[in-house]
């Protein structure tokens, strides 16, 4: 029996960046002699096992046959005679196809390590066309990576057209995706991801409708940058530089999807792209399960964005408006993320990124203001049922004028 440290671990480690999770590949085993070591099974697919003390994960060396379509349509083979060499060439990337000994001997049949001096990105063997879910991975290294100047291989790119053209990735269950599209999207510079996508013509496939803002123009006095597709990646580029969640980040991407499905001779104005774009944000939204936190923000970004850009001009009663649909007196944090998506809106035009928001606070202090609003009094004068309902938004809507007029002076 022999254990080799492979992957993401080794990959990690000569590019001198934190290793987190460590997987571990065994040669020369059997699942009888895994039990007697105490090892714990898991997975039904393939023999991989929990370290009875580390808790870390063991397989055994495999090798795949294609056998289906998507991610799942495999066969695998595991025994003691899986060379190792065998188990490094299913990989996907020649970075990821790499192992180490206990001693850091490496292992590198396939040319990782040149590949990461090269800062390329390149496919271990042609059966990395057998897995669509690659298609996304490599998307998302390339987002992970960009920082340090990796590109995906010329090679590479081409095979990745290939199994989008197959029609493999329709193949790919919502769930893996959307493991993949979350992960890229928290990666440092999450736009690369959608840059991959769409050079090798997947965007098209999985989000025909992010595809389609590309190459649609923006009134220029507002948006310098001009195409809309290319703003749409300033936005997810500065939601990453801000640090800001998942939910955040999800709703950047899929903001303006109103805007492409304005009729050209309308160009380059979008009239009411907020409203038209919620259909086509439901979709994504279901398409890929996303988590329901994730929906719900960027339902109400899409709907409701440029109220944000136009706060200081809104009138107290549609603030106030714009308050009760956010539900801000029982989620406040939903309504914080509304105010972060819309700033990274925009600070995600050309030469405008350093800009300040002055609606944020703005914003804030409204929500502030309203919720300041005492229910108790209205109570003890005998409101109740609907009544009170009315009474409260009476006195909030003061609270508003207020604010507003204490704001304006």
């Amino acid at each position: 029996m022999q254990i080799y440290k492979v992957g993401g671990a080794v990959r990690d480690r000569l590019l001198g960046k934190p290793v987190t999770d460590i997987d571990w590949v065994v040669v020369g085993a059997t699942t009888e002699e895994m039990l007697a070591k105490g090892f714990r099974p898991v997975g039904a697919d393939f023999p991989v096992f929990l370290h009875p003390k580390s808790g870390e994960e063991y397989a055994l060396a495999r090798t795949e046959r294609k056998n289906g379509r998507g991610y799942g349509g495999f066969i695998f083979h595991a025994s003691p005679d899986v060379t190792l060499e065998e188990d490094l060439i299913r990989r996907d990337l020649t970075i990821n196809a790499m192992a180490e000994d206990d001693q850091q001997n490496l292992t590198d049949p396939y040319h990782g390590q040149r590949d990461l001096e090269a800062r390329l990105l390149r496919h271990v063997s042609p059966a990395f066309a057998e897995d669509p879910l690659r298609v996304l991975r490599v998307a998302r290294f390339a987002a992970r990576y960009a920082e340090l100047g990796f590109t995906v291989a010329p090679e590479t790119l081409e095979l990745m057209r290939q199994l989008t053209e197959s029609g493999e990735l329709e193949a790919l269950t919502p769930e893996r995706s959307w493991k993949e599209i979350a992960r890229a999207l928290m990666e440092d510079q999450p736009q690369v991801f959608i840059k991959v996508l769409r050079e090798c013509g997947a965007l098209k496939v999985l989000m025909p409708e992010v595809d389609a803002l590309f190459g649609v123009p923006q009134p220029e006095a507002h948006h310098p940058e001009i195409d809309t597709g290319v703003h749409t990646l300033s936005v997810l580029e500065q939601a990453a530089l801000h640090k800001q969640p998942l939910t955040v980040r999800w709703a950047c991407l899929l903001h303006d999807l109103g805007k492409g499905l304005t009729p050209e001779e309308e160009w380059p104005r979008h009239i009411a792209h907020e409203h038209k774009g919620l259909k086509l944000i439901k979709a994504v939204n279901e398409r890929f399960k996303a988590p329901k936190d994730c929906q719900e923000l960027a339902l109400l970004v899409g709907e409701y964005h440029t109220h944000s850009h136009r706060a200081l001009e809104l009138k107290p009663s549609t603030l106030l408006e714009l308050l009760q649909n956010f539900d801000v007196y029982r989620r406040p944090q939903r309504f914080e993320e509304f105010i972060a998506a819309c700033e990274m809106d925009a600070r995600g035009r050309k030469g405008l990124e350093q800009r300040s928001y002055p609606q944020a606070d703005y914003l804030r202090g409204a929500a502030t203001a309203a919720r300041s609003v005492a229910v108790q009094p209205l109570l003890e004068k005998g409101f109740k049922g609907p009544e009170l309902g009315e009474a409260i938004k009476g006195e909030r809507l003061k609270a508003l004028k207020g604010y507003k007029e204490a704001a304006s002076a």
